[in-house]
């Protein structure tokens, strides 16, 4: 048994000198030091010997896998030298070639104009409210004064999900749901995605961006809509911008306008922009309507409120002159890269 031992010891150390691979080294340990290795076959022979000899044959055996694993360790090290050697080799950095750009991503345009459009808004003491963008029929038009028979509520301008559920036209659900539930006085504003069935151009998109914003409180007049509008104008375009409001009628509001600014362009001279009429339409508003303020159970006869809203998608055509509302939505890099 002891030539066994010192013959698997010699044919042992001569193939893991012969080794080449860390797999090779990790297959040797288990063929000769496994639990049903080379060794362990022999060693089970030490029960027929005798109690003299059985001292012996275990301290050579000791010494046997003492030796294998010194050994295997020994080449296990060399090879991993040798590995990590290669892999310097292989991955040698050439100084002279041009480094790799790091580039830092950017805010999209719409979102600049929202938190722009926010940050205006709350420095003027408005809190920011949000609502779900599937809503009822009676927050989406019901409440808000729409008539039964309002092109608003046809299916080709609305998506309905149910009779009762539908894709928000607008963000004014928020403001019946914050009438509803909120303590007066109310000022806030609310920024989210609205939907509508329109075929997509270069000025329509069936999902944009809209900013509404509404205050109830009492002897709220259309004097502070128009002040509240007209810094809010000249924060985003500039101190010399000019407002124009013009009558319009909303099923919502009463007293209804619309508002110009001056082309922030040409500065109201005329030009391409603003097609030569020195104005821009930007958004539309009004007083709360009394029939919405008794909707939301608001006694009219006591509170007052004005409203109003904006594009955000034109908010920022006007501001980055973009000339096509699809830009903003197609994902193109080098596009989103120039704001």
């Amino acid at each position: 048994m002891e030539e066994k031992l010192l013959d698997l010891k010699d044919l042992a150390l001569e193939e893991i000198n012969d080794a080449a691979t860390l797999l090779d080294i990790e297959n040797l340990r288990v063929k000769y030091l496994g639990k049903k290795g080379e060794l362990t076959k022999i060693l089970k022979g030490m029960g027929k010997l005798s109690a003299e000899e059985r001292p012996v044959i275990g301290k050579i055996g000791n010494e046997v896998r003492d030796a294998i694993e010194e050994h295997l360790n020994t080449k296990r090290e060399e090879l991993k030298e040798v590995a990590k050697a290669e892999k310097i080799a292989e991955e040698v950095i050439d100084v002279t070639l041009p480094g790799k750009k790091q580039e830092i991503g950017r805010r999209h345009p719409i979102t600049k104009i929202v938190d722009q459009v926010s940050d205006i808004f709350v420095g003027l003491g408005f809190s920011v409210a949000e609502g779900p963008e599937i809503d009822t029929v009676h927050n989406n038009f019901d409440a808000l004064n729409a008539p039964k028979d309002h092109p608003s509520r046809d299916m080709s301008d609305t998506f309905y999900i149910t009779n009762d559920l539908l894709l928000r036209t607008q963000t004014s659900p928020v403001q019946v749901r914050t009438m509803m539930k909120e303590t007066l006085p109310i000022k806030i504003i609310s920024p989210g995605r609205c939907f509508r069935r329109d075929t997509p151009d270069a000025t329509h998109s069936p999902m944009f961006h809209q900013i509404e914003g509404m205050v109830i409180g009492k002897d709220v007049t259309m004097a502070e809509l128009k002040w509240t509008l007209e810094e809010f104008v000249k924060k985003l375009f500039g101190e010399n911008t000019k407002t124009k409001f013009r009558p319009h009628n909303f099923p919502f509001t009463e007293p209804s306008a619309e508002v110009d600014v001056t082309c922030f362009k040409c500065g109201g001279v005329g030009c391409p922009t603003c097609k030569g009429e020195g104005w821009i339409e930007i958004l539309g508003c009004g007083m709360v309507h009394p029939n919405v303020l008794r909707n939301c159970g608001i006694d009219p006869e006591i509170y007052s409120g004005f409203a109003f809203g904006v594009g955000v998608e034109r908010l920022a055509m006007f501001k980055y002159e973009i000339d096509d509302i699809r830009l903003l939505f197609e994902n193109n890099k080098r596009f989103l890269q120039q704001f």
